[in-house]
């Protein structure tokens, strides 16, 4: 079968951004934000248990090791949407009405990576703050007035 593919000729295919479909929204990176600063504020609100109950530790340990892992992959996750937003719906015409859109992205990834770095409130808070600002910007340059809006 392979060696069938191998044989044939195939076009390549190529787009001019990740979307060609058009479709974007803000909200996928106001969601995982959102998510950054809720498992912060859980992993903040953890209590380690007192005493040497090896059972309670671990549970601890593994509830920790959970939030951590899932709050850094949903960082990860608002810093690509951000960035597809950034590089790939924002257009010249929109800096031009926007002169601060790529200080407000470049923050906005920053704080991705210190969320990712950190268990930090402020910094958690500062991204959902970038996301609201994006979220704005977005909908005015398509004349919607979309209202934020937040999931907890």
């Amino acid at each position: 079968m392979f060696e069938k593919l191998d044989k044939m000729n195939f076009e390549i295919a190529e787009a001019h951004c990740d979307g060609p479909c058009g479709v974007y929204d803000p909200a996928q990176a106001r969601i995982e934000a959102e998510s950054v600063l809720q498992l912060t504020k859980k992993i903040l609100d953890l209590k380690m248990p007192e005493g040497d109950d090896a059972k309670a530790h671990a549970a601890y340990h593994n509830t920790l090791t959970r939030f951590v892992t899932i709050k850094e992959a949903r960082a990860e996750l608002a810093k690509h949407h951000l960035l597809v937003l950034w590089t790939d719906y924002f257009k010249p015409a929109h800096l031009e009405k926007y002169p601060d859109l790529h200080e407000i992205f470049w923050k906005a990834a920053k704080a991705c990576s210190s969320c990712k770095q950190e268990v930090s409130l402020e910094h958690a808070q500062e991204l959902m703050d970038y996301c609201k600002q994006v979220h704005e910007i977005f909908w005015a340059t398509k004349d919607k007035d979309v209202a934020w809006y937040t999931a907890s």
